[in-house]
Order: structure tokens, then sequence, then C-alpha cells
């Protein structure tokens, strides 16, 4: 059984046996309108909890997507690549970003669950 988490900064986490898969909330995609540009991250890099792991560009801005816990990204969405619109309309599934082995999943204490990024975004 796969559980979901949600940071401050708007990102979501699936995880199942120590593998997250990562993307931006329905509520962020809406606040950045129609991606154009993903920039997709290194298979094998090494990311700390805060660190930028993703580029998304918009019709309005470019967004840094960041790292919710630590790990090493295993997977990046390639799909995202020819067709990022994806983001927008289905954040939460096919338009995930990247997947990341875990190396601490005691941070995922300190994420939210959905009840609580809910009344985080009001």
């Amino acid at each position: 059984m796969a559980n979901t988490y949600f940071t401050e900064d708007h990102e979501w986490l699936r995880v199942e046996g120590g593998v997250a898969t990562v993307g931006i909330t329905n509520y962020a995609q809406e606040q950045l309108g129609d991606l154009v540009f993903v920039e997709l991250p290194e298979i094998g890099r090494k990311l700390a909890k805060g660190d930028t792991a993703v580029v998304v560009e918009s019709v309005k801005a470019a967004s840094d997507v960041y790292a919710p816990v630590d790990g090493e990204i295993t997977e990046a969405n390639t799909s995202l690549s020819s067709d990022p619109s994806l983001v927008n309309s289905a954040a939460t599934s096919d338009g995930w970003l990247w997947k990341m082995k875990l190396s601490n999943e005691s941070q995922l204490a300190s994420l939210m669950d959905e009840a609580a990024y809910k009344a985080h975004i009001g």
C-alpha cells in the first residue's frame, strides 16, 4: 500500500517500498498555469531535502521543484519531455516528475498528510 505525503512547497510523494514518486499538486499546477517545459533530473543524482530537483516552466514563470526528502533519483518521467501539459492535466497521476530511492525514511514524519495539506492551502 502506498502512502501519500505533501510538502509546504506543494510537492506530493507517493511512497511504496522505500521509493517515492514525486510530483507537484493540483494547487501548484493551477498557480503556475500551462506548463511548456520540464527540465528532468539526472538518473543517479543524489538529492538532499530542499535541493532543486526539477525546473518547470509555464507561460507565466519558471519554478523550482524541491526534493521533499533525501534520496537518489531512480527514474524521470520522460513523457513530460514531449508533453509537459501532462502535469496540468494529471498532476497527481501521469504527470509525476521523478522517482527516488529514499535514504532516510524518518524524514517522512515531517511531511503533511492530505488533510493537513488541504488546511495549509486553505
